[in-house]
C-alpha cells in the first residue's frame, strides 16, 4: 500500500485531468487494462494523450461486436451486454490475464488493475438518453490477495453521443485516479468522480465499494451520499446492506411501497404492510413472484431534525435490513414524484401502502402551488396509472372514532376530486387492521426508548427490541473515525 502513497505526494492537489492520468503513468508500479464497450476507447485515450503511458496501460481494448464480446467474456443469460454482470465479467477475465501474463518474479513491485466499462450512449432517436456500468479491480499492495474493487452505474442526461463519451472518459480517469490516490477517502472519492464534469452531464445512481481496503465502508452510507450530493433521486438496498440499481431492480415490477420514518419501525408499520401486501397480491394482475415490496424514506424526513444524523439514519435501515426488506432513500417529497419515478421502470400494479394522516396531505393544495397545472396536474401524474392506495386507518385521540376513507376531512374544494378517486377504487381501505394497537406511533416508541421508559418494546416488531438492545441502535451518536471519512 505504501508503495502507491511514498511517491509523487507533491502532485496530491493538482486537479486537471492530465495530471492524474501522468501521476499514474508516471508510477512505475502501477500497471492494469483497459477494456471499453459502447462508446470507444475514452478513459485509455487520456492516459495515452498525456505521455508515458507505456508504463501504465499493459492493453487497451475494445471487443464492440457482439460476436466478439461473447467469444471473450461469455453470454449472458438475459442477452444484455450493458449490465453489472458484464462489467464482473469483463474485470475478472482481464485482471486473471494479468495476472497469468505479467510475471511476480520480474515485477514483484507492480500493483495491477483492471479497468472497465460497458455502455450504450444516447440512441438515434434521442429517446434514450444511455446509461453505463463503470467499475475497476485492483490492488494497493503487491502481495494482496483479495482485490478491491469499485462499481458504479452512470446515466447520461447529454443530448449528443460525443458528449457522453467525453463525459464518459474524464469520469473513468476520476475513478482510477480516486482508487489509487483516494481510496482512503470513499466519501470524498465519490465527489472527486465529478471533478471536471458538470453534474447536470450525468447521474450516478449505484456505487458499491468492496475489498479489504473497503472493510470498513458501509455501502449503505455511501448510497446516502450520492442523494446528500445530488447525484441522483433514489437510491436502494437490499437486506445484505448491499445496494443494488434502481433500474434493474424495479423493471417490469409490481410495486407496494410504504412511506414512513421507520424510527423505529413498529407494529403499526409491520401490519400496514402485511394487510396491504395481502390484498395487493390478489389482485388479479399482481404475479406474486413479480412483485417487489419498498420501505421508503425521504431526505426530507432524515433532515427531520435539522441536518442528517448519519448514526440514526444507520440505525434505521439496520432495523429494516434485519427485518429483509428492500429500503429506498429518495428526493421524492410528493408522493406523484415517487410515482413518476416508477413509472420510468415498470407499467405494472404500483401500489402505496399510507396513513390517513399522509392521504390528506395529498390532498392539500399548498404542496403543488410551484406546479403551473396545481393539484390537477399532480393528480394526474399520481392516478393516471394502475395506482391504488391502501389506507391504514387512524383512531382519533380525542373522540375515538375511527378514520378510514369514508369519514376523513379533506378541504371543502378537494371534496368533490376526493370523490372521484374514491369512488373509482383508487382508495382501498384495510379492513382487517388491529385494533390493538393502533395507539403506536414511532415517535412515542422512540421518546420512551431515549428515556430509557418502560414499554416501548411493546411497541416494535418481535426480535426488534434486542437488536436496539445489543447494538444501541438510537441512543449513540456516529463515532467519528480517525480520518475524516465514514464507515
Amino acid at each position: 500500500m505504501a508503495s502507491v502513497l511514498k511517491r509523487d505526494t507533491v502532485f496530491e492537489n493538482i486537479p486537471s485531468i492530465k495530471a492524474k492520468t501522468l501521476r499514474i503513468n508516471l508510477n512505475p508500479d502501477i500497471y492494469g487494462t483497459f477494456s471499453e464497450i459502447g462508446a470507444g476507447q475514452e478513459t485509455a485515450r487520456h492516459f495515452f494523450r498525456s505521455g508515458g503511458a507505456s508504463g501504465t496501460i499493459a492493453k487497451a481494448m475494445s471487443a464492440y461486436d457482439k460476436d466478439f464480446s461473447d467469444a471473450i467474456y461469455g453470454i449472458e443469460n438475459d442477452g444484455r451486454y450493458v449490465t453489472q454482470s458484464r462489467l464482473k465479467k469483463m474485470l475478472s477475465h482481464e485482471m486473471t490475464l494479468m495476472e497469468e501474463r505479467i510475471s511476480r518474479e520480474t515485477h514483484p513491485e507492480r500493483l495491477f488493475f483492471s479497468y472497465a466499462n460497458t455502455v450504450a450512449t444516447i440512441d438515434f432517436s434521442k429517446r434514450f438518453k444511455g446509461h453505463g456500468w463503470v467499475g475497476i479491480r485492483f490492488q494497493l499492495d503487491p502481495n494482496q490477495k483479495e482485490l478491491d474493487e469499485i462499481i458504479l452505474h452512470i446515466r447520461f442526461k447529454q443530448n449528443e453521443a460525443r458528449l457522453q463519451q467525453e463525459t464518459l472518459g474524464i469520469l473513468g480517469v476520476n475513478l482510477i485516479y480516486g482508487a489509487f490516490y483516494k481510496y482512503h477517502k470513499p466519501r470524498k472519492m465519490l465527489k472527486y468522480l465529478y471533478d471536471h464534469i458538470d453534474k447536470d452531464t450525468v447521474e450516478i445512481d449505484m456505487v458499491n465499494f468492496s475489498g479489504p481496503n473497503f472493510k470498513d465502508v458501509d455501502n449503505r452510507l455511501m448510497s446516502l451520499q450520492l442523494i446528500r450530493n445530488d447525484m441522483t433521486d433514489a437510491v436502494m438496498f437490499g437486506p445484505d446492506g448491499n445496494n443494488f440499481l434502481p433500474a434493474s431492480a424495479l423493471y417490469k415490477k409490481n410495486i407496494l411501497a410504504l412511506r414512513g420514518s421507520f424510527r423505529p419501525v413498529t407494529k403499526v408499520n409491520m401490519d400496514m404492510f402485511h394487510k396491504s401486501y395481502d390484498i395487493f397480491v390478489r389482485d388479479p394482475a399482481v404475479d406474486q413472484e413479480n412483485t417487489m415490496v419498498i420501505f421508503e424514506i425521504t431526505l426530507s424526513n432524515l433532515k427531520a431534525s435539522g441536518e442528517i444524523d448519519e448514526q440514526d439514519f444507520m440505525d434505521r435501515a439496520e432495523l429494516l435490513c434485519a427485518l429483509g426488506h428492500n429500503v429506498m432513500i429518495s428526493k421524492f417529497q410528493e408522493y406523484f414524484k415517487l410515482v413518476e419515478y416508477f413509472n420510468r421502470y415498470t407499467k405494472a400494479k404500483l401500489g402505496l401502502t399510507m396513513g390517513v394522516n399522509n392521504l390528506v396531505d395529498i390532498f392539500d393544495e399548498k404542496y403543488y402551488r410551484h406546479l403551473s397545472g396545481g393539484i390537477l396536474e399532480a393528480f394526474g401524474k399520481l392516478f393516471f396509472k394502475e395506482l391504488q392506495v391502501y389506507l391504514y386507518p387512524m383512531k382519533n385521540a380525542e373522540t375515538g372514532q375511527i378514520m378510514t376513507s369514508n369519514n376523513i376531512k379533506v378541504h371543502p374544494r378537494m371534496k368533490e376530486l376526493y370523490k372521484f378517486f374514491k369512488y373509482n377504487g383508487k382508495v382501498m381501505d384495510i379492513i382487517d387492521y388491529d385494533p390493538e394497537i393502533m395507539h403506536i406511533f414511532s415517535r412515542d416508541a422512540l421518546k420512551k426508548l431515549i428515556n430509557n421508559e418502560e414499554g416501548w418494546e411493546e411497541m416494535l416488531p418481535e426480535g426488534i427490541p434486542e437488536i436496539i438492545k445489543n447494538e444501541s441502535l438510537f441512543t449513540r451518536k456516529l463515532l467519528k473515525p480517525k480520518s475524516d471519512e465514514i464507515k
